[in-house]
């Protein structure tokens, strides 16, 4: 099901976060404590023959999550675009595969703090990673949220 915000998400519990993307999704996920996140392989789209979304739901099982928090992306002025209305389609197939509470979170200029928490890498080595690191942005972000709000 998904959540207009956080405050119906579980308070406790394992997370994962999402960085969705047409070919590759990155994929983080905290502890129960949620004070560390551990970022995953990125997922592939079409790696036998399953979506995306039911690719996360069985990871979301494996992981024993309790929610889901996916990064919107947004435009710099807060306006949706073509990708933003992709990725709560995408939301919605994912609530097919699992009952998990889901929330989105903006996610501008997530790329750009994971690159930069990258470092000096090679090329190659950016495009395998940045997406999942992507992904542990947009969780510790939404774990930040979480916090201050039951602070």
């Amino acid at each position: 099901m998904i959540l207009p915000n956080f405050n119906d998400f579980p308070r406790s519990g394992r997370i994962i976060g999402i960085d969705w993307g047409a070919r590759r999704t990155g994929v983080a996920v905290s502890d129960d404590a949620r004070e560390f996140v551990f970022v995953r392989p990125a997922i592939l789209s079409g790696r036998g023959g399953e979506s995306i979304a039911q690719q996360i739901a069985d990871l979301a099982r494996t992981e024993n999550v309790v929610g889901i928090v996916v990064g919107l992306p947004l435009r710099m002025d807060g306006t949706a675009s073509d990708t933003t209305d992709a990725v709560r389609h995408w939301a919605t197939e994912l609530c097919t595969y699992t009952d998990l509470p889901i929330v989105f979170i903006d996610e501008t200029l997530t790329s750009a703090t994971a690159q930069q928490d990258m470092g000096r890498v090679r090329v190659s080595d950016i495009k395998r990673g940045l997406d999942s690191e992507s992904a542990r942005v947009i969780l510790e972000n939404a774990i930040a949220v979480m916090a201050r709000m039951h602070a």
